[in-house]
């Protein structure tokens, strides 16, 4: 016990003045207005549309426990997640990140788990070495595994390594099995691989490094993903639990609203526009349908689809450049579009994205939609199949410390210790 008392009651006095001077009873109000005057659409400052719905705007709730009974509109659904060890570095100059990528089926395809994509993504400090591997099979040919060399750097290697072994592995193992699926593919993650389309946004050495031949290679993976599964007719998403975009609250905060926007992201925005509350209620358990502080907990609420093309998007927007990539479809299909779901319960916002070229159909829209609704209101949370993924290609901090060692032995050396590792060890 590291507080006593008489600090836990100061840190109280503290969160008492803070709700003295920091009112957020007007959000409310401020959320509807950005809702009804702004997104339809959304143009940034050099008016370009940033943001803007498919086919109409509106807010929706469904009963969570009716949604939840629905039968699901695809019969198999697979998801798909990669997991990394975590950035390594070694005292010979040697820095890392291993990552497996794994597919689910839901029902269960247990030849399919079985199967793994492993990239080793390696950063060296030394010109005359080579170390780049294609694919080896392993594990009866269930396991493919390979060597990454990244391009040198002067910074940032730890965050290289990282993007690109769990973006080769994800997109890689999507491909090799792709034709596995027949209903729907839903990736663990954003929809293209938002950490490299970043670099372009970033300094001027992460800029150089993005027109490099690896990264644009992975790009390309999620490019040829889209397009396989477009030309099959078999809808693919991405299921975001950690949206942390900010594309609208930042488009609004640079514009001219007339007002002040008082969130730091959009999943803040939404979830203030999205959660329902009955202030005139009291509050009861978790089992009911209200809330802490009045919030209805008997109704999961979402939006209707929206197309984005602002930040990273913009890349693999109609007039984006795609990163170089010859793209064999009519450039808007490649388009990323979303809708947010709030699950009242546990009080968390996930956004769905899905190419235009699926969005754009009703059927197709409205399938989705009912599909991941239902999933979110059924499992409080992620639909099953990326719960699934997300287990079978998770490494587990154990597993991690092992690696790391049994890669510290057979390199001889020993890994760079810092004092977090010493204190806290390691954590998933």
């Amino acid at each position: 016990m590291t507080l006593d008392p008489v600090h836990v009651d100061s840190i109280a006095d503290l969160a008492a003045y803070l709700a003295q001077h920091v009112d957020d009873a007007d959000h409310v109000d401020v959320a509807a207005q950005i809702w009804d005057g702004f997104l339809d659409p959304l143009y940034g400052s050099s008016g370009r549309v940033v943001v803007e719905p498919v086919d109409g705007q509106r807010l929706r709730a469904v009963d969570a426990e009716d949604v939840a009974l629905a039968a699901p509109p695809f019969e198999t659904v697979h998801g798909l997640d990669s997991g990394t060890i975590n950035p390594t570095t070694f005292k010979n100059g040697l820095v890392l990140d291993v990552a497996q990528a794994a597919m689910a089926a839901v029902p269960s395809d247990l030849d399919l788990h079985r199967h793994r994509s492993i990239v080793a993504a390696a950063h060296v400090t030394d010109r005359a070495a080579a170390i780049d591997e294609p694919w080896r099979k392993a594990d009866e040919g269930y396991c493919r595994w390979r060597v990454l060399q990244v391009p040198r750097v002067n910074r940032y290697a730890e965050g290289i390594v990282h993007a690109l072994a769990l973006y080769l592995a994800e997109s890689a193992h999507a491909l090799e099995h792709a034709e596995t699926v027949s209903d729907l593919l839903v990736l663990d993650g954003p929809l293209y691989p938002v950490e490299l389309l970043n670099w372009r946004e970033r300094d001027a050495e992460l800029r150089e490094l993005a027109e490099e031949l690896k990264p644009r290679s992975i790009v390309e993976n999620y490019i040829r993903l889209v397009e396989s599964f477009v030309e099959r007719d078999v809808p693919l998403c991405g299921f975001v639990k950690n949206p942390a975009s900010k594309r609208i609250v930042g488009t609004l905060r640079d514009g001219d609203t007339g007002f002040d926007v008082p969130w730091t992201d959009d999943a803040a925005f939404f979830t203030r526009l999205l959660e329902r509350r009955d202030p005139a209620e009291a509050s009861v358990e978790s089992g009911g349908v209200r809330g802490p502080e009045g919030r209805r907990t008997d109704q999961v609420t979402f939006t209707n689809w929206f197309v984005s093309r602002g930040g990273v998007d913009a890349t693999v927007a109609a007039d984006g450049d795609a990163y170089g990539i010859d793209r064999r479809l009519e450039s808007k299909c490649y388009e990323k579009c979303f809708f947010v779901v709030y699950e009242p319960r546990t009080d968390v916002l996930y956004r769905v994205e899905a190419p235009y070229a699926f969005a754009r159909d009703p059927e197709i829209r409205d399938a989705l939609t009912r599909q991941f609704v239902g999933e979110v209101a059924t499992n409080r949370g992620p639909p099953e199949a990326v719960a699934k993924a997300d287990e079978l290609a998770r490494i587990g901090a154990r597993e991690k410390s092992s690696l790391r060692r049994k890669f510290a032995d057979a390199l001889e050396t020993d890994e760079v210790k810092r004092y977090d590792e010493v204190r806290w060890g390691d954590v998933d």
